[in-house]
């Protein structure tokens, strides 16, 4: 299949489920311009896909990339701005009022990597294979880090684990009560 009618499939097909993984990874705000950048790089180094699925699974892990990657520019420009002795700039905190979502709250305080770990495996319904695939991780990797970010959100959501699926899952304290 020829580049150009895969990326329109890709567009109208998957667009949905890719920019949902953006959100969870970094917010509404930066979703929209996290899957144009993942796909105007996937395209542009690979354009022999056999199948939307494939060319899904590179945008995919384009999006974590790039994600993890930004993280780690933002934390060196906020080093390098320390060293410099500059003041830091106050945050807005404006998107965090609009935002009154817990759970968006606690996914956004984990680092890059668990977050991506996190979404792939409970958002996307991936397994540990596919997710470390994903991310050019280990599986070992992948389960440690997803095993760091559930216990992170269950203690920022106030929620226990129940072993339910791969030993981790979210259950809210109403329900662990019943």
């Amino acid at each position: 299949m020829a580049w150009e009618p895969m990326l329109y499939e890709l567009d109208r097909a998957r667009r949905g489920r890719l920019l949902s993984f953006a959100i969870a990874l970094a917010g509404w705000d930066a979703a929209e311009d996290l899957v144009q950048d993942a796909v105007v790089a996937t395209f542009s180094r690979h354009r022999g896909f056999e199948s939307v699925a494939q060319a899904e699974h590179y945008v995919r892990r384009a999006i974590a990339s790039k994600y993890v990657d930004s993280q780690r520019k933002a934390i060196s420009v906020r080093r390098s701005e320390r060293g410099a002795g500059l003041a830091e700039a106050v945050p807005d905190r404006s998107e965090a009022v609009a935002a009154d979502d817990a759970v968006t709250r606690a996914l956004a305080a984990l680092p890059p990597r668990v977050r991506a770990c996190v979404a792939l495996r409970f958002i996307e319904d991936l397994s540990v294979r596919e997710t470390a695939a994903t991310l050019g991780l280990s599986d070992g990797a992948v389960k440690r880090y997803v095993s760091d970010g559930i216990a992170k959100l269950n203690a920022a959501l106030g929620t226990t684990a129940d072993g339910a699926r791969d030993g981790l899952s979210v259950v809210t304290t109403k329900e662990a009560r019943r």
